[in-house]
């Protein structure tokens, strides 16, 4: 009898997800995780305005941890993946179904960010990678890598020009994504209505402005000697 439950529970749960809402629901939910995690991390990356002892300090804390530590991976990754499929499947869906392109693009809403989600998704996945491998493995610039140094590597790599234009124009990018996806992920969960929906949004813009100012004031102060390479 369980496992007849489990069987029809199962097979609800994947006519819910073949729906565009369950779709929709799925990146709202994904989309949480993300951004939890996108705040989390700047905050401990802010550490470093504290001095070199402290986040490398809270780097070594994170890593005495191995096993909640890769369960948050895991839930991140799994994250990642089902948030990529979900949006791809959405717009290949939005794709069939409106197979010709309108002659006039409506502004509904936040047209930039809207049109390019579906790029800058797939860019911003690739920039991870390039910022596990810098980092977190070392692979991008060995040299002057050092396991659990999170000042030394921080303020090293950003000392290259090239490395931290890689940043600001993918956090700018982020900005954009996180605007539209905070937004969109109100709309999908059903929370929209005239009296609040202008204070989601500023709320959407706020969010992503935080975040992306955070992130680009690390390079930018590393590159104006506010904080040093050590």
């Amino acid at each position: 009898m369980s496992a007849i439950a489990t069987a029809s529970s199962l097979t609800r749960a994947v006519r819910f997800y073949e729906a565009t809402n369950g779709k929709k629901v799925v990146m709202a939910i994904t989309g949480v995780i993300l951004f939890g995690y996108v705040l989390g991390h700047l905050l401990g990356n802010l550490q470093i305005y504290m001095g070199q002892e402290r986040i490398d300090a809270y780097a070594r804390f994170l890593h005495s941890q191995p096993g909640p530590l890769w369960a948050v991976r895991l839930v991140l990754l799994a994250a990642v993946i089902w948030h990529i499929l979900a949006a791809t499947q959405l717009w290949l869906l939005n794709r069939s179904a409106r197979p010709v392109g309108y002659s006039r693009k409506e502004n509904v809403p936040t047209s930039y960010a809207a049109r390019t989600m579906i790029w800058s998704g797939p860019i911003l996945a690739g920039f991870v990678v390039f910022h596990i491998l810098h980092l977190t493995t070392g692979d991008v610039l060995p040299a002057e890598y050092q396991e659990l140094h999170p000042y030394h590597n921080l303020t090293a790599g950003f000392s290259h020009p090239w490395v931290s234009a890689v940043y600001i124009v993918c956090m700018l990018m982020l900005c954009t994504h996180l605007y539209h996806g905070l937004w969109s992920m109100f709309q999908s969960v059903g929370i929209s209505h005239p009296r609040y929906t202008p204070w989601l949004k500023r709320f959407a813009k706020a969010f992503a402005i935080f975040i992306c100012v955070g992130n680009i004031s690390i390079p930018i102060s590393v590159m104006t000697g506010i904080l040093p390479v050590k």
